[in-house]
Formats: structure tokens, sequence, C-alpha cells
């Protein structure tokens, strides 16, 4: 859950980075290399590209079409990243030894937002050594009890809510939302923010969304799937899907670059 938080409190960080003016996006720019990534392939018609990382990490970068709406779109996304796909060919899996890339477990994102973590962490403690006090003040308050299934922390600051049950866990931060448990750890943000080349607009016709998901839900051999979105609310969203098999010290290099391919084409 740590290294997943520290991850999603990145991408909220760096949200708003971009520059240069708005643009519809009609094909993706797809660089030989973005750092630790390679690419090994690219549609014809520019609407996808493959990416493996030096760790055989598993990146897919595509145009996705709104469905819907944007919510709805991406709901259809995650539940793809998760599904247990049947057997496959020869020929899908030939296809898939060529696509590569993606997040491993980015432990260096602390160095960056250690502050996030470190903060969450003197709150829970203060909690825990005031076992079977409640403080709270209007929507402000810090509690924590022992329950039969476990101590249960609660924390409520303004933008900050966390529940700790025993070895569950439920953080929200703004637009972050992590829920944790021992077996299994959900990273989602969603946030909308404004086109690139639109600051001073008043209306936020983008969005930026990140999913990160581990645990034992996973198809076969992956340790870690997730996606780095971006776009207009209207569509073509910049998606960049990740898969990865292995648990890696690089992660922090490899998340950074999926974060560049997005904004890149993403126009947010």
């Amino acid at each position: 859950m740590k290294t997943t938080l520290l991850i999603a409190a990145s991408a909220l960080a760096l949200s708003a980075c971009g520059s240069g003016g708005a643009r519809a996006v009609a094909k993706l720019t797809c660089p030989s290399t973005e750092g630790d990534l390679t690419r090994v392939s690219a549609s014809a018609d520019g609407k996808s590209c493959a990416y493996r990382s030096s760790d055989g990490a598993e990146v897919t970068l595509e145009l996705v079409a709104v469905q819907g709406d944007v919510q709805a779109t991406l709901d259809g996304i995650e539940a793809a990243l998760r599904s247990k796909p049947g057997p496959l060919s020869l020929e899908a899996k030939q296809t898939q030894a060529q696509v590569g890339a993606a997040i491993a477990d980015a432990e260096a994102a602390k160095a960056r937002l250690g502050s996030v973590a470190a903060e969450v962490a003197r709150v829970q403690a203060e909690a825990a050594a005031d076992a079977g006090v409640s403080v709270r003040a209007g929507a402000i308050g810090v509690g924590t009890v022992d329950a039969a299934d476990g101590e249960v922390t609660r924390v409520d600051l303004p933008g900050i809510h966390i529940n700790t049950r025993g070895e569950q866990a439920n953080v929200r931060i703004g637009a972050l939302r992590v829920d944790a448990n021992d077996e299994d750890t959900t990273v989602k943000i969603f946030r909308d923010v404004r086109l690139r080349g639109e600051a001073l607009a008043r209306e936020k016709r983008g969005v930026r969304a990140t999913f990160i998901y581990t645990g034992k839900d996973l198809p076969s051999g992956y340790r870690y799937v997730g996606y780095e979105a971006g776009g207009p609310k209207a569509g073509p969203l910049t998606v960049a899907k990740v898969k990865s098999k292995v648990d890696t010290e690089s992660g922090d290099n490899i998340y950074h670059d999926v974060q560049d391919l997005v904004r890149r084409n993403g126009g947010v």
C-alpha cells in the first residue's frame, strides 16, 4: 500500500504539468524511446503503440473514444485490465511477446512524496497513541478504539479522510482514493483539469485519471496492473495501460516515463 500511495500522490502532484496550445489528437506521437521504455510496435493508423521496459514490463499507449461518459469508459478499461483471459492462441502469444512495458512497484517515488506519506503516518501514529480517545470539532476529528476485529482508527481533516480497521484501510486525500487490505490495494485518482492552452478558461474540459491495482485478483502471472489517462472529456482519451510480472526498483522512472507519454499526447 505504501508504494502505491506514493505513486498515486506523484500523479496527483504532477497532474497540472504541460505547456503549449490545446489541440485535437488524431494520431499518437510515439517516440522510439521514452526514458526506460523502448517502443516495440506501432499501428499503421497511429491509434496505438507498445513499449517494453528494461525489466520486461508492458505498456500499451492508445487513443480511446469516450463511450457514454469518461467515467464509464475508464471503468471499462479497469475491468479489462483486471480480467483473467482464457488460453491464448499461438498468434496471440507471439503478439503479446512483442508488446512490452509497464510500471512495476515504483518505490523510488518516495523521494518526491515522502512528506505526504510521513504526514499520514504521523496522524495515524498520534491517533494510535491515544487509543480509546476521540477528539472532534465539527467535521474535524481523530479517534482510535479497540474493536473485536482489530483496532479502528479514523482521521477526518479538511480534504483528508483515513479509516483503518485491522488490516483494512481507506484513504481519501482530495482526488486520491486508496482502498487496501492484507491482500489487495487499489488506488484511483480522477480529477477535472483544463486543457493545455486553456489555463484561464472557466470550464475544465479535460480529465486526468490514474488507476493502480495490486493483489490476488490479477491475470495469471502479473503482479501489478494500472493505467494513466488524460485528454478532453469529449474524447479521445490518451490511455497508457500498464502491466508488470515483476517487482522492480526502477518503477519510479518507468512511471514518470508513462506520464510523459500521456501528457505529450493527451493535451492536458
